[in-house]
């Protein structure tokens, strides 16, 4: 990468961090949604770094999602499970290791695996395929959280905070160029999550 990717790609995320930061600071779930929204579609529109290509008329339609729904957040806590290793090729930046940091149990979707990046830094992990993958949202799945990369909407009380209407579209979904750790095993469900981003 050039010195100048290196610049857009460091103030990329530090926009993404400010985004969820000015999400968790939000009272209303609602409105910090529509804040989430608004802000992703800046980033996606006008960024260097963004993974559209110029022409996509997703620059100007803006990323499509599903209304946010409030049954769909929730405050869960992290609950042991055995431990588990995962080495993801991430192509030219080499091997992600993760580690299983425990399980999250999301009411009417089911068990997701919680990974713990293990490279400097660290960082929670949750990503999730479910049943309306490869037909209505990206067949590799969408992320929940990615706090290294500062997608976090905090923990209460010791519980993680997870709003699926939060899910979305990894890099690789709009450019191959970019190689994305996709839904291992346990973090693959047959329930149809209706929201977050979506395809159209």
């Amino acid at each position: 990468m050039t010195p100048a990717g290196v610049v857009e790609l460091t103030d990329w995320r530090r926009r993404v961090a400010e985004l969820y930061a000015a999400v968790r600071h939000e009272a209303d779930p609602a409105t910090g949604h529509a804040t989430w929204r608004a802000g992703r579609d800046a980033l996606f529109r006008t960024h260097p770094q963004s993974p559209l290509a110029v022409d996509d008329p997703l620059r100007t339609t803006g990323l499509p999602c599903w209304p946010y729904d409030p049954a769909l957040r929730f405050e869960v806590p992290l609950r042991p499970a055995p431990p588990a290793t995962l080495e993801l090729d991430t192509g030219t930046d080499g091997t992600t290791t993760m580690e299983r940091a425990g399980v999250l149990e999301v009411p009417g979707v089911g068990a997701l695996d919680a990974w713990w990046l293990a490279q400097y830094g660290g960082g929670l992990f949750v990503p999730l395929r479910d049943g309306t993958a490869g037909a209505e949202t990206y067949g590799g799945g969408r992320y929940l959280l990615d706090t290294a990369k500062g997608a976090d909407l905090g923990s209460l009380d010791g519980r993680v905070v997870l709003d699926l209407n939060f899910a979305y579209h990894p890099s690789c979904r709009y450019d191959p160029a970019w190689t994305c750790p996709l839904a291992p095993a346990g973090n693959r469900v047959t329930v149809p999550v209706r929201a977050g981003e979506r395809l159209a």
